[in-house]
């Protein structure tokens, strides 16, 4: 929560230390005055909301292939998006130029959208010192050169060829960056953030009597250079490991309708794309998504509750304000079953007649926000995960996933399945490749017939894709069981 400066007592009177000073202003090179009337170019044709986007992210990447370091850069990106709002009508202009004059401009530009009379820009500018965070870092990414990235990359090629003779290629991509935000709103508020991140993915290739296989793993989060240590590299390296060997074992399954379990952690994928898009307030307010105007329904089982949370410590999709401003919070969207909330920005909030969820998210300054997930998962519930497992007879257990497509206005989806197994009489017996999974979102979350005590938050290098734009996201899932769904393996007989 912000941090606020208490008054002190002086001949009688009740006196406030100076405000501190935002160091983000000096960071872009601006100053109050100059915002201010940045921001009165911006309203000056009428304005139901307007906001001034700034970024700065300074990202690093190494990509490692059999010890040989085959590309390694560094990229700046900065600059300021200007977005007028009249109605449901959006102006958008942005400048690499964080000039007066070229903000100016760009905020002409966009008010070109409105035909009305100046909007009231706000008469001084308000940031308030909040020290609260949800990225605990010690070592800022900043300070970590090559020198020292270097040897953690070669540390986990090492413990990949130690751990399998048969491992023909080890590629190995790292990814680090820290990028600076600040928000000025037509109200006066000023937020800012300072968000790092930071990927290691390893993919494998193996080879066993003339046939290869292929797989990988890996770690992701909002974390700076210390959580990179040798546990985080033995259980990167120990998956990819795993789950490339378990392919030369693995089998096509039965195809048709089976139950399904799918593991706890990575599987919450399926639940993002399936029914977390369709969720989004956006395809709602526009009645596009197969979930408009069913508030208070039932559309799950009851054993299903779900939600979006951008408050989980270092998580992938977590923030600390979204990028309209707003602060992040734990929003239940179903609950036991029955719709309480869609995601919500600012637009679509105020159509809809409720709060902003702290869910408008946009890629960077040169596009403007729209409602998004940030870390979307379902609660754990009652069943014992063994248990789940020992009553189904023939079916699948899904663990690791590719990725899918859905269809947001019925919400028809396709997944990968990377890393699965069957389950016969009750047990997970022989691994199974090339699966993949067909069905429906809402028609899936009413088949949930079981779900596992043992939630899990994916460490995983999701990120999310929307009209073009790209942020990154947390998944979760619990074991969970659902009554069938569309396999496709090999025929069955």
């Amino acid at each position: 929560m912000p941090k606020f400066l208490a008054g002190c007592a002086k001949n009688g009177t009740s006196t406030l230390p100076a405000a501190p000073e935002n160091p983000f202003y000096a960071w872009f090179g601006v100053d109050e005055a100059m915002l201010r009337r940045v921001m009165t170019e911006l309203t000056s044709r009428g304005a139901t909301h307007a906001d001034i986007f700034f970024q700065h992210t300074r990202s690093n990447s190494i990509a490692m292939e059999d010890g040989i370091v085959s590309q390694a850069y560094s990229n700046i990106e900065q600059g300021v998006g200007l977005r007028v709002v009249v109605g449901d009508q959006v102006g958008y202009a942005f400048t690499e130029d964080i000039t007066e004059e070229a903000m100016t401009a760009a905020a002409r530009t966009a008010a070109t959208i409105a035909n009305g009379r100046a909007a009231v820009a706000p008469q001084r500018l308000s940031w308030t010192k909040d020290d609260s965070t949800y990225y605990r870092v010690q070592i800022p990414w900043s300070e970590v050169g090559v020198d020292k990235k270097l040897p953690k990359i070669q540390k986990a090629e090492a413990l990949v060829r130690a751990g399998e003779a048969s491992i023909k290629k080890v590629s190995i991509y790292w990814t680090d960056s820290e990028e600076r935000v600040m928000v000025v709103n037509k109200d006066g508020r000023v937020v800012t953030d300072m968000r790092p991140m930071a990927r290691m993915y390893v993919n494998l290739t193996a080879e066993k009597n003339g046939k290869q296989q292929s797989n990988g793993s890996n770690i992701a989060g909002r974390r700076g250079f210390e959580w990179l240590d040798d546990r985080q590299l033995q259980q990167v390296t120990r998956e990819a490991l795993d789950r490339t060997m378990v392919l030369f074992d693995a089998k096509r399954p039965p195809a048709g309708e089976l139950p399904v379990i799918l593991a706890a952690g990575a599987s919450g994928i399926l639940l993002h794309e399936a029914i977390g898009h369709g969720l989004e307030a956006d395809f709602n307010r526009k009645k596009t998504s197969n979930y408009s105007d069913r508030i208070g329904e039932l559309v799950a089982s009851d054993l299903c509750t779900v939600v979006d949370d951008g408050t989980i410590d270092e998580s992938r999709g977590s923030i600390n304000v979204d990028d309209e401003g707003n602060l992040p919070a734990y929003n239940v969207l179903i609950e036991k079953g029955i719709l309480q909330a869609y995601i919500q920005d600012r637009i679509s909030a105020k159509a809809m007649g409720t709060q902003v969820s702290g869910n408008g998210r946009r890629q960077s300054f040169k596009h403007y926000p729209m409602p998004r997930m940030t870390n979307t998962y379902m609660l754990a519930g009652e069943s014992a995960p063994d248990e789940i497992i020992a009553g189904v007879d023939k079916g699948i257990y899904c663990v690791a996933f590719s990725g899918g497509q859905v269809n947001i206005s019925n919400g028809d989806f396709v997944f990968s399945v990377t890393e699965g197994y069957m389950i016969e009489d009750g047990k997970i017996t022989a691994p199974i490749r090339n699966v993949n999974l067909i069905g429906n979102g809402p028609d899936v979350l009413t088949k949930v017939t079981a779900v596992g005590s043992d939630f899990e938050l994916s460490d995983g290098r999701w990120t999310c894709g929307k009209d073009g734009q790209s942020v990154p996201v947390g998944v979760g899932i619990p074991t969970v069981l659902v009554s069938g769904m569309t396999v496709g393996g090999t025929k069955m007989g």
